[in-house]
């Protein structure tokens, strides 16, 4: 036998027993370990994503200038709407009820059993409508009715739809801060 291939022998059989002492039960415990580690912090963060505080991206003209046409991402808590504790004036995301694939932001104008008095079309007078909000509805509308598709359009919104209240802009750094109650 070569030389060449004595030493390859040797290395093989060397780099084996090697490989043998390698401590494996321990290393599977531990990866192990890691995964359901890993496994318990993503099961946490959507727990309190979808129940407790989350964030959302908020764009577009309807909530101007409480929000940028940009956008800006706001912090939503979303114990309120559980517990039916919103109140007039607080900015609510929500399932749009024209298109449930779409997230809006709106602040509300009236709850169940509030009276609610509205420009029907501002743009273009000041003819106006009043409506009762009914039971398990809210009514909404942008800051800007300008430029806003809200109840005017689609009427009260069930309380269903409502994902959180958004109470802090949390980017851009120059907008941080609370998102107060307007009325």
């Amino acid at each position: 036998m070569s030389t060449a291939g004595s030493r390859i022998a040797s290395f093989l059989g060397g780099a084996a027993a090697r490989f043998g002492k390698v401590p494996w039960r321990e290393i599977r415990e531990e990866a192990f370990d890691r995964a359901v580690l890993v496994l318990k912090a993503a099961c946490f963060v959507h727990v309190v994503n979808t129940y407790v505080v989350g964030i959302a991206f908020v764009r577009g003209p309807s909530m101007l200038p409480t929000i940028n046409l940009t956008g800006d991402v706001v912090a939503v808590e979303r114990v309120s709407p559980r517990w039916g504790s919103l109140a007039v004036g607080d900015v609510v995301i929500l399932l749009s009820p024209e298109n449930p694939r779409k997230t809006v932001a709106k602040r509300v104008l009236g709850l169940e059993g509030d009276a609610v008095t509205f420009l029907i079309d501002p743009a273009r007078g000041s003819a106006s409508q009043t409506v009762v909000v009914p039971g398990g509805h809210v009514w909404v509308q942008g800051d800007n009715i300008y430029s806003s598709r809200d109840s005017r359009q689609f009427g009260p919104v069930p309380y269903g739809l409502i994902q959180g209240r958004a109470f802090c802009k949390v980017w851009p750094p120059e907008a941080v801060g609370l998102i107060g109650q307007k009325l």
